[in-house]
């Protein structure tokens, strides 16, 4: 497909770094295989490689800086912002913030090959406020071996790609319908996996007003926190709240009424701890709708301290 090779060859760099901050920003391009593709061409057109690997980087390091300044100046706000633009399911956020709790800074070193990821590491690196230092070693770190992957593989596999190249251009016009097909494809099965995931997690919540209202009362009411433990020492928690990480080691005496808070955006672990207690025969439980963010907002108070068992 001479046309494409062409425009890969006239306009190349400007693709890959257009094509990776987008991607990076959180849009659901694959430009990953932009780069591996734009790699492959200019091994076989004998045009340098370490330009596609600069721009790759580059273009890396842009979108996680805004991500990372983001993460410092609006902290949990960036994080749901993220859900909103991003097709990823929105459990990336409390599997990231264990990720990250686990592993720190580091983990930026890793994250660009790991779903949901990327975005949310650098935003939560910001948020923790590590020296911008710090963040530019690691995340340098990974954006190298990041475009390196995708440099290497089109370096490598050229021949494979300049054949499925010429197999396009026996398609002429038939070629650019079915790429634009195959990019529609891929945001759809984003969106599925998205929907799939809200149904999932899709219950009745109870509002921080009707949570203070029930407190009130001689209700017997256990409140379940299922945020990091890192994140419930740094920010409190709900007084009388209980710490769970996994459901299984969930030792809950006879309650009336079970609430699950996170600060994720769409409650979505509470949801899912929630599911999960349900399966578990326990039918009065609900995540708090909002999270912490809701609660504080509706004058609830926090705690701090010594944390529950």
């Amino acid at each position: 497909m001479q046309d494409l090779v062409r425009i890969l060859e006239l306009y190349g760099l400007q693709l890959v770094f257009a094509g990776v901050l987008l991607d990076q920003g959180g849009l659901p391009l694959p430009s990953f295989s932009l780069v591996v593709v734009a790699a492959g061409v200019a091994t076989e057109t004998g045009a340098p490689i370490w330009p596609i690997f600069a721009v790759a980087v580059l273009a890396t390091l842009v979108a996680d800086l805004i991500w990372f300044a983001g993460g410092r100046r609006f902290g949990a706000a960036m994080l749901r912002m993220i859900c909103r633009v991003s097709l990823s399911p929105d459990s990336c956020v409390g599997t990231t913030r264990r990720i990250y709790t686990r592993w720190g800074a580091p983990s930026l070193i890793f994250s660009k090959y790991v779903p949901g990821l990327a975005a949310v590491a650098t935003t939560l690196a910001g948020e923790t406020r590590i020296p911008i230092g710090r963040f530019a070693l690691y995340d340098g770190i990974g954006a190298a071996l990041w475009a390196g992957g995708g440099v290497a593989l089109g370096v490598i596999f050229h021949d494979a790609i300049n054949a499925v190249l010429d197999e396009l251009e026996l398609l002429g016009n038939w070629a650019l319908v079915l790429l634009a097909a195959a990019v529609v494809v891929f945001v759809a099965v984003k969106w599925w996996q998205r929907w799939r995931f809200r149904m999932r997690i899709r219950m009745a919540r109870i509002s921080p007003a009707e949570l203070l209202d029930l407190l009130r009362t001689k209700v017997k009411v256990a409140i379940l926190d299922a945020r990091t433990a890192d994140r419930r020492e740094r920010t409190g928690w709900i007084p009388g709240s209980l710490w769970v990480s996994k459901v299984e080691e969930l030792q809950l005496g006879f309650y009336e009424q079970v609430v699950v808070y996170c600060d994720c955006p769409n409650d979505a672990t509470a949801a899912l701890i929630a599911k999960q207690l349900h399966a578990r025969g326990i039918a009065h439980v609900r995540p708090l709708a909002g999270g912490l963010d809701a609660w504080l907002g509706q004058g609830g108070v926090i705690e701090r301290g010594p944390s529950p068992a």
